[in-house]
């Protein structure tokens, strides 16, 4: 998979000291960054940046990415991470610890196709 357009747009320091300030200013947040993943033709997403409650379920977290690329129900959304399917009923603080970046971000892909065949 290509690098994440944010992390060729910031640097590392830049990106960890983002994080950390996030971090220590909202310790129940989780800082996240979504892109799309490249050759899929799905909508852009308005917003790269996500503070995502510790508590929320990747299921919820990919209704919030619906709505904000304004995809519509019949049509279907895969998020990765790390081009692995996360499961729906995870909770985003355990897949934060289990894959977050060493800048502080998670980074999250999404497809309106299952690009990485990944179950």
């Amino acid at each position: 998979m290509a690098k994440s357009s944010f992390k060729l747009e910031h640097p590392l320091e830049r990106r960890q000291a983002e994080a950390d300030r996030i971090r220590e200013k909202y310790p129940d947040r989780i800082p996240v960054i979504v892109e799309k993943a490249e050759r899929s033709d799905i909508p852009d997403i308005d917003k790269k940046k996500y503070l995502v409650p510790a508590d929320l379920t990747v299921g919820q977290f990919v209704y919030v990415v619906r709505k904000r690329i304004k995809l519509s129900a019949e049509k279907a959304i895969f998020i990765f991470i790390k081009n692995i399917l996360p499961p729906t009923a995870a909770m985003m603080s355990t897949i934060y610890e289990d894959n977050k970046d060493e800048d502080g971000f998670l980074y999250m892909t999404y497809s309106g196709e299952n690009t990485f065949g990944a179950f």
